[in-house]
């Protein structure tokens, strides 16, 4: 047998001459455009987005109106992380000590702790063959102290967002997104983040654009959006009536943040167009041999709206799919499983040890002193969950994959599967 035939992992030559560039698909994109934009407030000296020499509104104002325009909502506020995003968007629908949130276990512990960063308890529910929340779990999970449910797009892919957008409305529930990894996703025609009462972006580094760290809450709402306005800074609160005003925040995003921002969101559209032809070549491509192997790919609620950061598909067994995202590493293939139990990653609620041990900042503090219930939580307790992360092998999808990356993908993930599937 030829080297190349061989498993790079058993010695062969590895199929791609050149590793997988770093995941960050905006990230990778920052240039000219974004330093300039930057230099501009600069030269300014309008580095605060209330006020500085020049008068008028600044680049958050900015980017808070072509971010709504974008996505197709009626207000959006900019803030400083997706975490100040999530707290802030479920003050704005007024969740807060003894209400319940339902989360999926398959998401940034994040998503957890602005929950209880509200007074709120946060209810695990397992995430079915999407990877995102399952609305069967979601219903099991209503209680009469539920106040809202947390779709998370995990990976890109939008959350069966009919069912849950439904559970919701009969159990009279407000729907909060957490878009964190899904920017620039659709479901039915509609723009992840806008389906619900209130949406949850970040910007942080690793997101598809980026401005290093920040976020933006959006709402079709307008009381919803004055509240998250409040919220999120004093200053903004001055513009309502005092009677009406509540005390907010420190959450608002720079002018310099905003002003990267502004050019990464106009990179948005190509970012997506190049991620999704390079996963419906990497998917047509392992089609035949995932059949053949009885492999599955992970279910999409929503082909069309899948924003194609990554290619994720099941192997038989947690062992195999360590086996094979190991073997296609050694090709060069960036690949991984989403969950091992011996290494900790906050993506997943097993390890989330300060939630699931109710650990508080003071002895008296913490959301579970107002549960209107008892709450316990256990490393076991969603095993649809780990068993899914544990047996599936992620591939991730890089804009900056050239055409020869994809054809020696395909030639190396091919080989893998035909060999350890």
């Amino acid at each position: 047998m030829s080297t190349k035939a061989r498993l790079a992992i058993e010695g062969g030559t590895p199929a791609k001459k050149r590793k997988d560039p770093p995941m960050f698909p905006g990230g990778m994109a920052v240039g000219p455009e974004e330093e300039e934009a930057v230099l501009e407030v600069v030269r300014s000296r309008c580095l605060f987005r209330h006020y500085g020499p020049p008068p008028g509104p600044g680049k958050a104002a900015e980017l808070e109106q072509a971010f709504a325009a974008f996505m197709g909502a009626r207000y959006a506020v900019a803030v400083t992380s997706g975490t100040a995003a999530l707290i802030t968007g479920l003050h704005a629908i007024g969740v807060g000590p003894g209400d319940e949130v339902i989360i999926p276990a398959y998401t940034w512990i994040a998503s957890a702790t602005a929950v209880m960063a509200v007074g709120a308890v946060p209810v695990i529910a397992e995430v079915d063959e999407t990877l995102t929340l399952d609305p069967a779990d979601v219903e099991r999970k209503i209680t009469p102290y539920t106040r809202a449910i947390m779709p998370v797009h995990m990976r890109g892919v939008p959350c069966r967002m009919a069912e849950l957008t439904d559970i919701a409305h009969r159990h009279g529930c407000r729907i909060i997104e957490d878009t964190a990894q899904a920017d620039g996703g659709s479901y039915r025609g509609r723009r992840l983040g806008t389906l619900g009462d209130v949406g949850c972006f970040s910007l942080q580094f690793n997101k598809i654009i980026t401005c290093g760290e920040g976020g933006i809450v959006l709402t079709d709402q307008e009381e919803v959006w004055k509240r998250a306005l409040m919220y999120h800074d004093p200053v903004s609160a001055l513009r309502f009536p005092p009677e009406e005003t509540l005390a907010g925040v420190n959450y608002r995003l720079s002018e310099l943040q905003a002003a990267v921002a502004l050019v990464q969101l106009r990179r948005l559209e190509g970012l997506l167009e190049a991620m999704c032809e390079r996963k419906r070549v990497l998917k047509g491509g392992l089609e035949a041999v995932v059949r053949r192997k009885g492999l599955s790919f992970r279910e999409l609620a929503d082909p069309e709206g899948d924003t194609a950061i990554a290619l994720v598909f099941f192997a038989s067994s947690a062992q195999k799919a360590q086996r094979i995202a190991e073997a296609l590493s050694a090709e060069n293939i960036g690949a991984g499983v989403l969950y091992r139990p011996d290494r900790i990653d906050y993506h997943v609620y097993a390890h989330w040890a300060p939630v699931l041990e109710q650990r508080t900042w003071t002895p008296s503090g913490g959301p579970w002193r107002w549960a209107r219930r008892d709450i316990r939580y256990s490393p076991d307790m969603c095993p649809r969950t780990l068993d899914l992360l544990g047996r599936a092998v992620h591939l991730d999808v890089s804009p900056l994959l050239s055409n020869e990356d994809v054809e020696e993908t395909l030639e190396g993930a091919n080989k893998v599967l035909e060999a350890l599937a």
